[in-house]
């Protein structure tokens, strides 16, 4: 789909792949099938090289400078953010297309609460505390936040993604600075 939704077809997907269009249309049943597809081995994919960056065995502003060296490389990369944005835009009056997209979106959120809830623990903030409880809502503004400046650095790649780059420094510093003292309280694992 490099060439965008609606610009392919099944009979260019089957080309690219090497296949008929009836084995791709026996494997996905549909064009939307097979999008989704897509975008669930796109974000498999980007999530899982952001949890890997955040939970690697380094020292955490090693860990910040390498998520963040992500987010700048990869935010607003224009196919992956152009096939997210066209999709959604078809979606408008087609409820199948808006359960997908509400679905993935939804996946994507609970990918970024979990790698969220992954570092808090590894910094030592207790999962029954108050902050804890609120990392789906983070997730959900982390991942809110990715899209708005993906959408905007895709169509014009000299928007800076310094301000999300610090914000997302800030955030990890005072989630370690909150499992220091949780620990120092002797309330953390």
């Amino acid at each position: 789909m490099v060439h965008g939704y609606a610009a392919t077809s099944l009979d260019d997907v089957a080309e690219d792949a090497g296949y008929s269009k009836g084995a791709v249309y026996s494997n996905f049943g549909s064009k939307p099938n097979l999008c989704r597809a897509v975008l669930e081995l796109i974000h498999r994919e980007k999530f899982g090289e952001i949890a890997e960056l955040a939970m690697a065995d380094a020292d955490l502003d090693s860990r910040i400078a390498a998520v963040n060296a992500w987010f700048e490389g990869t935010v607003g990369d224009v196919g992956w953010t152009m096939l997210e944005l066209e999709f959604v835009v078809l979606s408008r009056n087609n409820p199948e297309l808006t359960e997908m997209i509400t679905a993935l979106r939804e996946e994507a959120a609970q990918s970024v609460a979990g790698v969220l809830r992954a570092l808090s623990a590894d910094l030592g903030i207790d999962e029954s505390s108050s902050l804890a409880a609120g990392l789906d809502d983070l997730g959900n503004l982390l991942l809110s936040a990715g899209i708005g400046l993906g959408i905007q650095r895709a169509i014009d790649p000299s928007v800076p993604a310094r301000p999300a780059t610090e914000a997302i420094r800030y955030l990890v510093n005072m989630l370690g600075a909150v499992g220091s003292s949780m620990g120092a309280t002797g309330s953390s694992r």
